[in-house]
């Protein structure tokens, strides 16, 4: 089975052009180079109603779906919540993320805000994408869509962070729901 995927890169600083979008076109190729066709590249800021609107929109055209950034402790971090709205599902406190947090702020040496617990805070139903280099960790979501059963994949917006989850949960999780990968031909 051919899967077809959306990229969806979160954060008012993408649109403001403060950070410029490296992220996307880089998930794109790695795409590319599975098999998995890419069908779209949006950008969205941090709004939570504008977020589940591109999220279902993606899910009516798409197979799967990588999310990029809004996963940090901070206000307005809310791609947790807007996939949850999404999935149609609650939030559960995680308590072992919780403890890789603390964890690793405790290895730094480092004083922890109690924000940084918004991050252990998990849909109902995803599964954890363990965090290797900070205190995000990824998640992969069913989706019950109109048109089908969907995938949702969550990753931190910070480069290192993201291109490790890709490459250690992501593609091998899109790569064993496609099947045998398809060629990708590009005729510029």
């Amino acid at each position: 089975m051919t899967l077809s995927c959306e990229v969806l890169a979160i954060g008012t600083e993408l649109l403001l052009g403060q950070i410029v979008d490296t992220n996307s076109s880089w998930i794109g190729e790695q795409l590319a180079l599975s098999g998995i066709g890419t069908h779209r590249q949006v950008k969205v800021g941090d709004n939570r109603e504008r977020i589940v609107q591109c999220m279902r929109e993606a899910f009516e055209r798409s197979d799967a779906l990588i999310v990029c950034g809004g996963l940090g402790p901070t206000h307005d971090d809310i791609t947790r919540e807007a996939i949850a709205e999404v999935m149609g599902v609650g939030m559960h406190h995680d308590e072992e993320v919780a403890e890789r947090i603390r964890e690793m702020f405790a290895s730094r040496g480092r004083r922890m805000a109690e924000n940084n617990f918004r991050q252990a805070q998990v849909p109902d139903g995803a599964t954890v994408i363990a965090q290797t280099r900070g205190t995000a960790p990824g998640l992969i979501c069913p989706v019950h869509a109109s048109s089908g059963e969907k995938v949702a994949y969550l990753v931190p917006g910070v480069p290192h962070e993201m291109k490790d989850m890709l490459e250690r949960a992501v593609l091998p999780d899109l790569r064993r729901r496609s099947g045998d990968p398809s060629i990708i031909v590009s005729r510029t």
